[in-house]
């Protein structure tokens, strides 16, 4: 998406290969802290995301906590697990949805904050072979999971398309 208007280079390529703790009790903090650190350590413009899942029966969680919901980072298996353990006794719809933060920290200007948001739904069973993480769980309101949709499909209208799509539209009215 952006590659076609403005030359992209990873954080290793410019010279920033430190973790930024994500301390923020929010998916906007936390963007904004990673996207202020590199920019801060590099000098060049950042732009960071954070993004998780949350589901209104759970009082918005696991949100921050998405990747490490079960208390280990990225084992997707016991997030999952966890997830509809704490979903059992709620019945169908069981709404949710996905929000990405993405965060432009530009070196002259104030940083700048992008969201997408893609609603939907927590189903009993896993359904589809694609994605990562939430995926099978997450039913669009298509009526397919998103480890059901190809990747092109799931890019078209997942949260970190959105808010891609914002900080594009953002870029080219300036």
């Amino acid at each position: 998406m952006l590659g076609d208007r403005f030359r992209l280079i990873s954080m290793r390529e410019a010279g920033f290969e430190e973790e930024v703790e994500e301390t923020g009790d929010t998916f906007a903090a936390n963007a904004i802290l990673k996207a202020e650190a590199v920019r801060n350590a590099t000098g060049f413009a950042a732009l960071a995301d954070d993004s998780g899942l949350m589901v209104d029966a759970l009082e918005g969680a696991p949100g921050v906590y998405s990747a490490r919901f079960a208390g280990t980072h990225g084992d997707d298996q016991a997030n999952n697990d966890l997830l509809i353990e704490k979903l059992k006794d709620v019945p169908a719809p069981r709404a949710a949805q996905f929000v990405s933060s993405l965060a432009l920290a530009h070196p002259f200007l104030p940083t700048r904050l992008f969201e997408g948001i893609c609603p939907g739904k927590i189903t009993f069973a896993p359904r589809g072979d694609h994605g990562f993480g939430y995926d099978p769980y997450f039913e669009y309101e298509n009526g397919l999971t998103f480890a059901e949709m190809t990747e092109k499909e799931k890019s078209s209208v997942s949260h970190r398309a959105r808010a891609m799509q914002k900080l594009l539209e953002a870029l080219e009215s300036e």
